[in-house]
């Protein structure tokens, strides 16, 4: 009986083909590529953008509630000053001719949720835009996951040139499975948490500090975990050489 041949990138479904070729491209701008020798510090450190990317992601925040803290009823000052922190850092990115789109990308999230809490003027609703992004995100993961095609391993697989191979190889398929699960209980987690919270009328101050400890301190340890996940299954990609894609 003749055996069927290795699947080839032109036979992969044009849909998984994009999606890998995005995710894989997002990854490895954020120095996120397996197959490089980076340790998983390093790893971790870019992923969050260093202290300019850890700044560009609390700075505005911590502004918004510090201004209404000091200004309690100039709710329109705290959203100003908010969206004022998030739009220099994008300029010092201009200035430096450095790529803006992380700062950029801050900047659209910021001046959407200001221009939400100036709509409703009720300072709570700046989390919204959140709430949202946590649903949006922890669903994609979770879809991927049950649906056998998981986003890690659409990302791996662009970054290590096997297309969608990896979906013939159980421990591969099972442990981006898991992986994909892991992303979206992080998503679901934080809305679990906060929406309640937002929801039974919780001061914004408050509400803002467990969303700034739901934030970076639980996003790096999993950046870390998929990191040495990935590493695991290919153990040749430190040194500089592709895996090559196991049997069935």
């Amino acid at each position: 009986m003749r055996q069927a041949e290795p699947e080839r990138p032109e036979d992969e479904p044009s849909a998984a083909s994009a999606i890998s070729a995005a995710l894989g491209g997002a990854a490895r701008r954020a120095g996120l590529d397996p197959a490089t020798s980076a340790s998983t510090g390093h790893v971790v450190w870019a992923a969050m953008g260093g202290v300019r990317g850890i700044f560009e992601s609390v700075v505005p925040l911590v502004v918004f509630l510090v201004s209404l803290t000091v200004w309690r009823d100039q709710l329109w000052l705290a959203v100003v000053c908010s969206v004022g922190a998030a739009a220099v850092f994008t300029l010092i990115r201009l200035a430096q001719r450095q790529s803006p789109s992380a700062a950029l990308g801050g900047l659209i999230a910021v001046g959407v949720a200001g221009a939400l809490v100036l709509f409703t003027g009720r300072a709570e609703d700046n989390f919204i835009p959140g709430f949202v992004t946590n649903i949006l995100y922890g669903s994609a993961f979770l879809i991927s996951a049950l649906a056998r095609w998981s986003l890690i391993g659409l990302a791996v697989g662009f970054l290590m040139d096997e297309g969608t191979a990896w979906r013939r190889d159980r421990r591969k398929r099972r442990a981006f499975r898991w992986l994909a699960i892991m992303w979206a209980a992080l998503f679901f987690g934080r809305f679990a948490v906060q929406f309640p919270m937002w929801l039974a009328g919780v001061d914004v101050q408050t509400l803002g500090m467990v969303k700034l400890v739901m934030g970076i301190p639980l996003f790096a340890p999993l950046v870390a975990v998929t990191w040495l996940s990935v590493r695991a299954l290919y153990p040749r990609a430190g040194g500089g050489a592709r895996a090559d894609t196991p049997t069935a």
